[in-house]
């Protein structure tokens, strides 16, 4: 059954040297963009994954500057970490979805986050401060407090925390972020120059 299909797939004797040179051509420039593209990064939760796309820079900055930088990073507030499969998943989706906006220049100039980022933020922020949540202390001070804890994200009163009021570029245009390395090779930067 396999042998009749793979018939059909090998091309004839003429055919065979100039479709080797294609395919090698194909995978040369696949792994070239797979470099360029920095793909192995985004299964990392290193901070500065994320200012591979230059429009992180605000977002970047202001976490750096913020508490929460000694304590999260990128990934521990925006991806939920309840299991492999979702968080993986989640980076997974949310990850296509930005490199096709970056792609093709749909990006905004002011980011906004989309419901299920504000959903897996709203997680990681009960999972961090599960303490303070449910301290029956701060309930004798604010009383309303453990009210509101079901109805509404943290983010509706905590709106600074951490990237303050940044909304676009032009908020932070001086902001210093790690710039992402040249993707072009030494030896072709070496002949161009």
């Amino acid at each position: 059954m396999l042998k009749p299909i793979l018939q059909y797939l090998i091309p004839p004797d003429r055919w065979k040297f100039p479709v080797i040179i294609l395919l090698g051509i194909f995978a040369g420039l696949g792994l070239y963009v797979f470099h360029i593209a920095k793909v192995p990064s985004y299964l990392s939760d290193s901070p500065e994954t994320c200012v591979n796309c230059h429009i992180m820079g605000p977002q970047y900055a202001t976490w750096n500057h913020s508490s929460h930088r000694e304590w999260a990073t990128c990934n521990d507030c925006h991806v939920p970490q309840d299991n492999v499969f979702r968080h993986y998943y989640f980076k997974a989706a949310d990850g296509l979805r930005h490199s096709y906006m970056f792609t093709f220049r749909l990006e905004p100039q002011v980011i906004t986050i989309k419901q299920a980022g504000k959903d897996a933020v709203q997680e990681n922020c009960v999972r961090c401060h599960t303490q303070q949540i449910h301290d029956s202390k701060l309930a004798t001070h604010r009383p309303e407090f453990h009210a509101n804890i079901d109805d509404r994200y943290c983010s509706e009163c905590h709106r600074e925390t951490p990237h303050g009021t940044v909304n676009s570029l032009s908020s932070v245009p001086d902001a210093r972020v790690p710039v992402p390395t040249s993707p072009v090779p030494a030896w072709l930067r070496q002949l161009t120059n």
